[in-house]
């Protein structure tokens, strides 16, 4: 239990992980000990943004942004320190001191209580349909054994029925709950008659959970024809997040990490007939298109970002696939090539898939069913096999386009037909791989090659990107002792060093910093070496401090940066940096003083009768500090 704020800050960094909180905005990926992706401060197309989970921090070498784990959130959610603080106490679990304690009910605690509504909504349809004997409750049974759904899967998956009646739900939880959290929840609606009815009524009930296992909202399937919508989804809450949520997530992640791949499918039912026949790792999205949040949640739990697209396999399903690819392609955009060429359908080593970025395929079974009725009506071991075979996205498009080449025969029609084909090609980043694939192209098509190749070039040379405007890091022309000053603080940082915090200091007690902002930096530095163990809690404490002053806070990352210029030094050249830059301060220092020296020597009036007494006195001081700057 936390005592203080101050405690309270320190337990709740201890339990941040920097990769985790980074990767719920950026995809990244590891290179060493670094994680690397596009950076969200600014408009990113190379991977600029470095995350080194060792020192808890992150910084972008194109736009300057850094800092810690905290300081992102507050960045990327435009929130407040306090404000951060709070709700991660909140989500730890954490006892906030009674001075920092807002005044009412917390956005925590009004979230718990939609989530225990939600979850007591999800037990109550699943009892009514299991349990219940009206006549809605065996049209909901008969619909689902229809679909070859019996009490296991609705048992996994909590399925249940919503009755016809206007407040039976209503009036089963308005005992435990306000209105106010039933509305927010989504399970009421405000009735033009006055009061409250239930939002879902006469329907199929499919709970949807969160990635930890949460009832958070509802998917409602019609029970009777003519009965509109046919699919009626819950609003976004403050549980719920459509853009950000995928159904069955929670029941897939683990096959998703063990096949190291997700299926992306359209609807609730293909995913529970999928997983309730082995096909363990699929997902959708609930009732809207699918999201760069979605993508980003998922690269979570696949290492090579082996993501099938399976889709229906009408217009609205191939429209649906060829966007889901582009927003799949923009998320993995500067961290590698999209994997474009298939050596074989076996598994992929480690060392392949460090290759790609990700690698996108497409399951189209022939029969042009969804793959609820397919795996229902074929079985799941055929839609593994397509799984197995599932060509890449590239292969797709191009034999999608390629299946109407018999509909162009004039040199006109092959002509357009070939424009379709070139922009496909163009997407292809090696040069040799394009050059296969155009002539493939060329044999179906009964072309020659080179005239493939020729409108190829053309293309890609109008369509040549505009060369963006780098945005630099630049920051003012440090002087040699603002520099050298810098390299000194930066010694507490080296991680493993082999000196203590508190001999560090003791060797640089005679040093004089003449920046204010070092100067803070510096005596705050004194002031943490006695609390804490290590240089990540350094850094972290260091980071807090520093909340209200964002100068100091931006001193850190430079220090960091000069501090890993220092690992791997063995003790001796550890200290000869130290003793070198010392020296180098003192020596910058003399010379200040020389030139102010040499100004007032220049200023004295030679009328005035002590004139030739003081100049002779500040020649030996100049001669003194010469002296002593080349003795050192």
């Amino acid at each position: 239990m936390s005592g203080t704020w101050d405690e309270l800050i320190q337990e709740i960094k201890s339990r941040l992980d920097i990769v985790e909180v980074v990767s719920e905005q950026v995809v990244l990926k590891k290179r060493g000990n670094t994680y690397w992706g596009l950076c969200p401060f600014h408009k990113d197309k190379n991977p600029s943004f470095a995350v080194t989970p060792h020192l808890g921090i992150y910084k972008c070498f194109s736009c300057g942004e850094a800092g810690d784990a905290i300081k992102f959130i507050m960045k990327t959610k435009n929130q407040e320190f306090k404000e951060v603080i709070v709700d991660l106490a909140e989500k730890f679990g954490l006892e906030i001191p009674k001075s920092h304690k807002a005044d009412g009910t917390s956005s925590r605690e009004v979230k718990e209580q939609m989530m225990k509504a939600t979850e007591l909504a999800a037990v109550f349809y699943n009892d009514l349909l299991l349990r219940d004997k009206t006549e809605n409750a065996k049209s909901a049974l008969d619909y689902l054994t229809k679909r070859g759904i019996g009490n296991d899967i609705i048992k996994k998956f909590h399925l249940g029925v919503a009755p016809k009646e206007y407040t039976v739900l209503y009036d089963e939880l308005r005992k435990d709950f306000s209105n106010d959290i039933l509305e927010k929840c989504g399970l009421i609606l405000k009735s033009e008659k006055g009061g409250y009815i239930d939002r879902f009524r006469n329907r199929v009930i499919i709970p949807i959970q969160n990635e930890n296992g949460d009832f958070v909202a509802f998917g409602a399937r019609a029970l009777e024809s003519g009965q509109n919508p046919k699919y009626l989804n819950s609003s976004d809450s403050l549980i719920y997040n459509k853009s950000k949520l995928l159904y069955g997530l929670y029941t897939a992640k683990d096959s998703i990490k063990e096949e190291d791949a997700v299926i992306l499918m359209e609807g609730y039912f293909d995913v529970i007939s999928s997983q309730a026949h082995g096909i363990g790792n699929c997902v959708a999205s609930c009732g809207t298109a699918l999201t760069h949040d979605h993508v980003r949640l998922l690269s979570r739990y696949t290492k090579s970002r082996r993501i099938y697209l399976s889709f229906d396999t009408d217009s609205a399903g191939q429209k649906a696939t060829s966007r889901g690819a582009s927003i799949i392609k923009e998320v993995f955009e500067g961290l590698g090539d999209i994997k474009q060429f298939d050596e074989s359908y076996l598994p992929t080593s480690d060392s392949q898939n460090d290759r790609f970025s990700c690698e996108i395929r497409v399951i189209a079974p022939p029969e042009g069913k969804d793959p609820d009725e397919f795996v229902r009506s074929v079985g799941a071991d055929a839609y593994k096999m397509y799984v197995k075979n599932a060509p890449l996205y590239i292969d797709f498009r191009l034999n999608s386009i390629l299946k109407q080449k018999d509909d162009y025969k004039t040199p006109q029609q092959k002509a357009q037909f070939v424009s379709t084909l070139i922009p496909v090609l163009a997407e292809i980043k090696n040069n040799i791989i394009r050059a296969e694939y155009t002539d493939m192209v060329a044999q179906a098509l009964k072309i020659d090659s080179s005239a493939i190749k020729s409108e190829l070039d053309g293309f890609l040379k109008s369509n040549l990107p505009k060369t963006d405007r780098i945005i630099k890091n630049v920051t003012k022309s440090n002087s040699v002792s603002q520099k050298a000053q810098k390299i000194l603080l930066s010694v507490f940082l080296v991680p493993d060093n082999y000196f203590t915090f508190q001999e560090l200091s003791e060797m640089m007690s005679d040093v004089t910093f003449d920046d204010e902002i070092l100067i803070i930096v510096k005596s705050t530095i004194d002031k943490l070496i006695c609390t804490v163990n290590n240089v990540k809690e350094l850094i972290g404490h260091l980071y807090t401090e520093f909340i209200e002053n964002p100068q100091a806070q931006a001193v850190l990352p430079e220090l960091i940066q000069h501090a890993q210029a220092y690992n791997g030094l063995s003790e001796e050249e550890f200290l000869n940096v130290i003793k070198e830059t010392i020296n180098k301060i003192n020596q910058c220092r003399h010379v200040e003083e020389v030139e102010h020296i040499r100004k007032i020597y220049k200023g004295i009036n030679d009328d005035d009768p002590q004139a030739l007494k003081i100049q002779i006195q500040l020649r030996d001081k100049i001669r003194n500090k010469v002296k002593q700057s080349e003795m050192n």
